[in-house]
C-alpha cells in the first residue's frame, strides 16, 4: 500500500512513512493510491466477531510492511483492552431503526481514544525499531489533545506537545490535558481559537528546517494512522445492524471532518451505507458548502458542543481531492484561495459530495432541546455534541428499511453544565474522570505565536 499527497509535490510513501510524517512535506494530506475491497462475503464472515478481529480484516490491507500480522494482533489487542466496555462500542436503541454508537468508553471517554490509543502503540513500535524519538504536535478543540496525553504520557520515545484554544473547552477537557505529571507531555493553552492552534501545526509543518531538526510528527486527524483506526467502528457497527446484507445510514458529529472521513473510507471499501450525514452545530460550514458549492470562512461562534467550533476542517481536503478526480493542482489552487477566505466547488464536484454525504445543521436551542427530549424518551443522558447528530438523526427518513446509526462521540460528564441547563440532570461522573479533577494542573498559556512556539518546543523537548 503506497499513500500519495493530495498535493501532489511530495514522494509516495508507505504506511510507516505517513504514520512518523503526518502532514506531508508540500502541506498536502497523505491519501491511498488505491482503496483496498472488503469482499461481500468477507464482510459477512466477519458477524459475529470480536472488535479486534473485525480491525485486523479492515486495518491490515493498509499497514503493508510496517507490522508483520502477529505484531499488529498485538498492538489490537493491547489497544483495545484500555476500552471498557465489553462491546468496545455498544449499540443503544432510542427509537424505531434509531440507534446511538457510544464511542466513549475509553480512558478519556471520547471516540479520539479508538484510535489514539492504537496510533501511540504503533508509533512507539517503529520508533523503538529504528532507535529514534520525535516530537508531535497537535490541535485540538478538546478531545484530541486528552486522548493524545493519555495514549502517549510515559513513552520514552516522543514528546508530545498539544496546543488548545485558552478558554474555548470544557473544563474537565482542560484538566483531562493539564492534569498528567509526565514529563514527555504537556498541553498549550493558545490565546485564539482552533483554527488558530490547527494553523500553528500546519506552520512548524510547514518550516523544513525545524521539522527534521526535532523529527515532527503529527497526531491530529490529518495524520492517516488516526482515519484507519477510525473505519473500523463503522465497520463493527454496520455488522452488527445487518450489513452487508442491510443498508446502514451514518450520523457523525462534525468538526474536523476526519471522523465523517473514516466513513467515507468505509463506503469505498464496500460497507453498504446509505448516506453519511453530516452534523453541524451553528459553526455550519460543511453545511453551507453542501448546499451552496460555496466554501467560505465566517466567524467562529463559541457554542455548548465546543469541538465541533471550526471553520476549516483540514480532512475536508481528503475528501475534495477525490472530489476534482485527484488533479492536485486543483486542490492547491483551493487551499490558496482558502487562505484568502474561501472557495468555489464546479458542478461536478458538487454532484460527487452529494453523491456520497448529507449534512444537517442544529441551534444552541435545538442542541439543548434534544438532551432533553432523549432523557425523557429513553432515559439516557447525551453530551451536546452527540445530540447534535441525534436530533439531525430523528429527522431522517427511518422507513427505507436502512438503520440509521447516530455516533455518540463524548461521554455527557464531561459536559456538564451544558447538559445540567438542557435537561436539570447532573451526568454520573466515572471514578476515572473524578480522580482526574482532583489533580494539580501544569498550566501553559502562549499568544498566537509560531516563534515563540518553535523556541518553547526546542527547549522543553527531551533529550
Amino acid at each position: 500500500m503506497r499513500y500519495i499527497s493530495t498535493r501532489g509535490h511530495s514522494p509516495a510513501l508507505d504506511f510507516e512513512g505517513v504514520l512518523l510524517s503526518g502532514l506531508a512535506p508540500d502541506g498536502g494530506l497523505y491519501v491511498p493510491e488505491d482503496w483496498p475491497i472488503i469482499a461481500f462475503e468477507d464482510i459477512a464472515n466477519l458477524r459475529g466477531a470480536s472488535y479486534v478481529q473485525t480491525a485486523f480484516q479492515i486495518i491490515n490491507p493498509y499497514v503493508g510492511d510496517a507490522f508483520s500480522e502477529d505484531c499488529l494482533r498485538e498492538l489490537l489487542e493491547g489497544a483495545y483492552a484500555h476500552i471498557s466496555h465489553e462491546a468496545k462500542c455498544p449499540l443503544v436503541q432510542l427509537g424505531d431503526n434509531l440507534f446511538l454508537c457510544e464511542l466513549f468508553h475509553g480512558p478519556t471517554l471520547a471516540f479520539k481514544d479508538f484510535a489514539l490509543q492504537l496510533v501511540s502503540r504503533m508509533f512507539d513500535t517503529v520508533l523503538t525499531r529504528l532507535n529514534k524519538r520525535c516530537v508531535i504536535i497537535g490541535a485540538t478543540s478538546g478531545d484530541t489533545g486528552s486522548s493524545a496525553i493519555e495514549a502517549f504520557k510515559g513513552l520514552a520515545a516522543v514528546d508530545v506537545f498539544i496546543l488548545y484554544p485558552e478558554g474555548k473547552v470544557s473544563e474537565i477537557q482542560r484538566k483531562q490535558m493539564t492534569t498528567p505529571s509526565e514529563s514527555n507531555v504537556q498541553a498549550i493553552a493558545i490565546d485564539g481559537n482552533f483554527d488558530d492552534c490547527q494553523a500553528l501545526v500546519k506552520g512548524l509543518f510547514g518550516d523544513g528546517q525545524f521539522r527534521k531538526s526535532v523529527n515532527l510528527a503529527a497526531i491530529n486527524s490529518i495524520n492517516w494512522a488516526r482515519i484507519v483506526a477510525q473505519i473500523v467502528y463503522y465497520f463493527y457497527a454496520g455488522i452488527a445492524l445487518g450489513a452487508p446484507q442491510r443498508k446502514v445510514t451514518f450520523v457523525v458529529p462534525t468538526g474536523n471532518f476526519g471522523d465523517v472521513y473514516a466513513g467515507y473510507c468505509a463506503k469505498l471499501m464496500g460497507l453498504p451505507i446509505e448516506h453519511l450525514v453530516i452534523a453541524a452545530n451553528q459553526n455550519d460550514i460543511l453545511y453551507r458548502t453542501l448546499n451552496s458549492g460555496q466554501y467560505q470562512l465566517e466567524e467562529v461562534v463559541p457554542s455548548i458542543s465546543p469541538s465541533m467550533d471550526i471553520q476549516v476542517s483540514s480532512n475536508f481536503e481528503r475528501v475534495l481531492f477525490d472530489a476534482c478526480q485527484r488533479n492536485s493542482q486543483v486542490i492547491v489552487s483551493k487551499m490558496q484561495a482558502l487562505q484568502k477566505g474561501g472557495f468555489d466547488l464546479t458542478e461536478n464536484e458538487q454532484i460527487y459530495l452529494k453523491t456520497y454525504f448529507r449534512a444537517g445543521r442544529c441551534s444552541e436551542e435545538e442542541t439543548r432541546a434534544e438532551i432533553l427530549n432523549t432523557h425523557r424518551g429513553s432515559g439516557h443522558i447525551i453530551c451536546p455534541h452527540t445530540a447534535v447528530g441525534v436530533k439531525i438523526a430523528r429527522e431522517l427518513d427511518r422507513t427505507t428499511g436502512a438503520s440509521v446509526v447516530s455516533l455518540a462521540t463524548a461521554h455527557p460528564a464531561k459536559f456538564p453544565d451544558a447538559v445540567r441547563d438542557a435537561c436539570g440532570m447532573n451526568p454520573a461522573l466515572p471514578e476515572m474522570l473524578a480522580k482526574t479533577l482532583e489533580q494539580p494542573e501544569r498550566i501553559v498559556a502562549m499568544p498566537n505565536s509560531q516563534e515563540e512556539l518553535k523556541e518553547y518546543i526546542r527547549t522543553r523537548s527531551l533529550p
